[in-house]
């Protein structure tokens, strides 16, 4: 997305963050709608699938650094993770990171209504509310956390509609996350949430933002138990929403200053139809052409949009990733050289130029690839992503020792620990034993599989 108006002319250096122009956030906007709506196979990961883009998530990390700064817990490092889920639902559970569905994007009618989903989150992690969980969820990956709300999640489905089939499929996925992550989880569930509403009311005066969004969200959702008991909206089960919750939220809501507050007006355009020209609706059709048309469109129109704004990281991302998925890596390594350049937070980008560098198999860049994959890692520890093309690179650069290693950290963090396990055992075969490879195999190899907490019932 743009950082700037200065970026537009190249007149300030682009690699250094900046505030966020409304225009920039409605373009961001529509990348998420049409990531999300186009499923978003590329960045998605097996099992619960988590949604990964560059753009997006600097979006939402834009929205929550305020907040995070006006409840004191800037320097916690706090992430929001973007679910691949058209349900409306968000939650926390560890203190370190916000769980979003892709859904709540999508049926937000403001940014100012994501925004309040977010302050009300944040509230929980404010509150001390997640204490319980942290000692249980301290090693656990994200991937396993989404596991088990999916999987909690599938149960009350089923207890609604009589599915058997959803039950099982709900046992399964929460079968292996330890008893007291899961009574932790339940305990916490249901409780506290008129504490995280003060605290979110409260951050967003702080911020100079309005709360009315906040309010709109569980006013609306409130509204629907009235009609979707049997399919409830995944929000309504971990956030009870009683009559007087709600009333007692509108009271401390219009109380604001900023109640009246209203998002830009341009942040209010959610909708392109063919006759809108404008760069958000250009960059929204040019998504979809890539997702789903003909490629050869897609990079006439993405090419558009670079000359438009060649300073835009994003625009040379969604070419890198256009060319790269349609096989074609080492034309993708330029304009992803770029994007890397002119990003804030460049991990994500990273990843993807590694994977090019690595797709081309040229032995003159497995070096270049091996580097950016390993700075990728550093700041994307839990991207499976990452690990497997760094596998690859040290394959093709015959060292099978380090292959393994980053083999096993995948499987790892997939969630696959019996894969890890064997996988490293091999790894440790190959290192000197002591080495610093020598010893991250052994840890990964000495890895206890996970225990059924329904075992025995």
């Amino acid at each position: 997305m743009v950082r700037s108006q200065a970026d537009m002319t190249g007149t300030e250096r682009p690699s250094r963050p900046r505030r966020t122009t409304p225009a920039a956030r409605l373009i961001a906007l529509a990348t998420a709608t049409a990531l999300i709506a186009a499923n978003a196979p590329a960045r998605a990961q097996k099992g619960p699938a988590v949604v990964r883009d560059a753009e997006v998530e600097q979006l939402l990390r834009e929205y929550t650094q305020p907040i995070l700064r006006a409840a004191g817990l800037a320097q916690q490092n706090v992430q929001v993770v973007i679910i691949n889920d058209r349900s409306f639902n968000a939650f926390v559970a560890d203190g370190r990171r916000i769980f979003v569905n892709g859904g709540t994007l999508m049926e937000a009618e403001t940014p100012n209504q994501v925004i309040g989903v977010l302050a009300h989150e944040t509230g929980h992690i404010a509150g001390g509310h997640l204490a319980r969980m942290r000692e249980a969820l301290a090693s656990a990956t994200t991937q396993s956390i989404i596991a088990m709300i999916l999987g909690v999640g599938a149960m009350v489905a089923a207890s609604r509609s009589g599915s058997q089939d959803l039950g099982q499929a709900g046992s399964a996925a929460i079968a292996g996350p330890a008893a007291a992550i899961q009574n932790s989880m339940f305990g916490y569930l249901r409780a506290q949430e008129e504490q995280a509403d003060r605290a979110g009311v409260k951050f967003l005066t702080a911020t100079g933002q309005s709360p009315k969004g906040m309010y709109e969200t569980f006013k609306r959702l409130a509204d629907q138990v009235l009609y979707q008991v049997r399919y409830m909206n995944p929000y309504l089960q971990t956030h009870p929403l009683p009559s007087e919750r709600v009333a007692a939220l509108e009271g401390l809501a219009k109380s604001s200053p900023y109640w009246d507050h209203k998002d830009p007006p341009a942040l209010q355009a959610r909708r392109y139809p063919p006759s809108d020209t404008s760069l958000a609706a250009r960059y929204a059709r040019a998504i979809s052409a890539y997702r789903f048309f003909d490629p050869r469109v897609a990079l006439a129109q993405i090419d558009a949009l670079i000359q438009a704004q060649p300073q835009n990281p994003y625009f040379y991302e969604l070419k890198g990733q256009a060319l790269l998925e349609a096989g074609r890596p080492a034309e993708a390594i330029a304009p992803l050289r770029h994007a890397v350049q002119l990003a804030p937070n460049p991990a994500l980008i990273q990843i993807m130029l590694g994977q090019s560098l690595v797709a081309t198999h040229d032995r003159g860049r497995v070096d270049e690839a091996v580097s950016l994959l390993q700075a990728a890692v550093v700041r994307e520890p839990e991207s499976p992503d990452a690990y497997m093309q760094l596998a690859m690179a040290y394959g093709q650069k015959n060292d099978l020792a380090h292959a393994d290693l980053a083999s096993a950290q995948a499987a790892f963090i997939r969630g696959d620990i019996k894969t890890a396990r064997e996988i490293a055992a091999r790894a440790k075969t190959r290192f000197p034993v002591g080495s610093p490879g020598w010893v991250k195999a052994d840890d990964l190899a000495s890895l206890k599989p996970p225990q059924s907490a329904l075992r025995g019932r």
